[in-house]
């Protein structure tokens, strides 16, 4: 359904589809093929149909959101981000892992910084080249997303202090100290900011993710120290 506005675009133009490399036909066959080899995998690893329901209702949204949803401003944000919480209640309930709200509200708002993020670079694109990547493009602008955009990075980042601070996590890791960690958050979502605002890069996170040092710098940090501050008690008791 993007194809054609994808043939557009300076970069989706070399995805398979736009290129005519797969058909439509085949594409819609794969689709389906990939649908039905997925459902069996995920039940017949879980066992649970609150699990596939739950996988349905995610493939559902994805269906309403290309069909009419991406074409509605801030709602096509908002489905994607939600997307995300899906995937995390989908690992939670199949691992019988009992999910923090705190991990449920930052995978929203950084699904949603992201979001805008991307909105921002199909915005510049539209102003140098007048290709409209959607057709809702219209209704966003530099200024409002340079707005949404230090709005949106504020609560991540206070989102992710309380949820280091809080009782029920603190008691699940049995340390206090996990705050420590928010320095490498905070500067990842600076560095983000940067790229976006200054560099205009943020059209795709993936490719910031694997070509820009700072980021996997700060992700590097922060696997370290949380990592380290959960086990050395258990390090030194060892030793």
């Amino acid at each position: 359904m993007d194809a054609p506005a994808d043939k557009l675009h300076p970069t989706k133009k070399h995805r398979p589809i736009a290129m005519g490399i797969v058909s439509k036909q085949k594409a819609v066959v794969l689709m389906l093929l990939l649908w039905t080899a997925g459902f069996m995998v995920l039940f017949a690893a879980t066992a649970s149909w609150l699990v596939t329901a739950v996988a349905g209702a995610y493939l559902l949204l994805n269906i309403a959101y290309s069909v009419r949803l991406k074409n509605i401003a801030i709602l096509d944000v908002f489905i994607i981000s939600l997307g995300f919480v899906i995937r995390l209640l989908l690992g939670g309930i199949s691992g019988s892992v009992t999910l923090s709200h705190w991990i449920v509200i930052m995978t929203f708002l950084l699904s949603l910084f992201l979001a805008f993020a991307k909105r921002r670079d199909e915005v510049l694109i539209h102003n140098r080249n007048g290709i409209m990547a959607r057709s809702n493009i219209d209704r966003y602008n530099i200024v409002f997303l340079d707005a949404v955009l230090p709005i949106t990075a504020s609560v991540v980042i206070v989102s992710y202090i309380l949820y280091t601070v809080s009782e029920e996590v603190m008691q699940r890791f049995q340390n206090q100290h996990l705050y420590v960690t928010a320095i490498f958050v905070i500067g990842g979502i600076f560095r983000y900011l940067q790229l976006t605002l200054i560099d205009s890069k943020s059209g795709n996170p993936t490719a910031v993710l694997l070509h820009d040092r700072f980021i996997q710098a700060c992700l590097l940090g922060w696997i370290t120290t949380f990592t380290v501050i959960i086990y050395w008690k258990d390090v030194m008791m060892f030793n």
